[in-house]
């Protein structure tokens, strides 16, 4: 999406240009900051989303892709990985690379958890940030693992629940607690949408309003309301 890494760097920026009050170190580190993130997709593939019962496989999946568009909007670098993708997990859901053209793959040798990866972990710190954005399935596991681990090794973990799945609710509810008893701070996409995108005041805002509509289809049904009243008034 970004021709250049000052072009992504610019882009990064945006959500704090935009404010009209300047935020104090301490009410900016309360919120996300894109310009430290790191997104990380962690095992999106099509043979796990057979055993997916907490949430919709297809709003799992519109979540996840929506996910990967933020991160694309807003400069964040992109890493995925896949658990034995020639296996019965199966690939990677085909729609997912699309969204994410500047995404880095990197290829496990049999670990369960990501952070046991050392080409995953050199992909990370390669980076330079600091602030680490997880989804993946199984939250217990595949998002679990690696946020518990890094989070012990001084990163800013956040875990994207609804762009995550799990065997059960109850599978899904206790990861939750493991993770925030850890202090891992956990988000939904549309929660990571806004506060990536932080103000309408930027040059691209047409284009986080697209994100909001095809994340929300009702956000959608109220542009479209507005902009045939304004239509109409002319």
């Amino acid at each position: 999406m970004f021709s250049s890494v000052a072009q992504a760097q610019e882009a990064s920026q945006l959500h704090l240009k935009g404010l009209s009050h300047k935020p104090s170190k301490a009410a900016n580190e309360a919120l996300f900051d894109p310009n430290d993130a790191v997104l990380l997709l962690l095992d999106h593939q099509t043979g796990l989303f057979q055993t997916v019962n907490d949430i919709s496989v297809s709003e799992l999946r519109a979540n996840t892709v929506a996910l990967a568009k933020i991160a694309e909007q807003a400069g964040i670098p992109i890493i995925y990985t896949a658990s034995e993708p020639n296996g019965p997990n199966g690939p990677i859901m085909e729609e997912l690379p699309a969204a994410m053209p500047s995404a880095q793959y990197v290829a496990r040798k049999g670990e369960v958890s990501s952070w046991d990866n050392a080409d995953f972990v050199k992909a990370v710190k390669a980076t330079g940030r600091k602030t680490l954005v997880m989804a993946g399935v199984w939250t217990s596991v595949c998002v679990a693992f690696p946020a518990l681990q890094a989070h012990a090794e001084g990163y800013k973990v956040f875990t994207v629940m609804d762009a995550s799945g799990d065997v059960s609710k109850m599978a899904s509810d206790a990861a939750l607690a493991r993770m925030t008893a850890a202090g891992i701070i956990p988000v939904t996409t549309n929660t990571m949408l806004s506060e990536t995108h932080r103000t309408w005041n930027r040059p691209d805002a047409a284009k986080w309003g697209s994100l909001y509509s095809e994340l929300v289809p009702e956000y959608r049904a109220v542009t479209e309301s507005y902009t045939r009243a304004q239509e109409a008034a002319k």
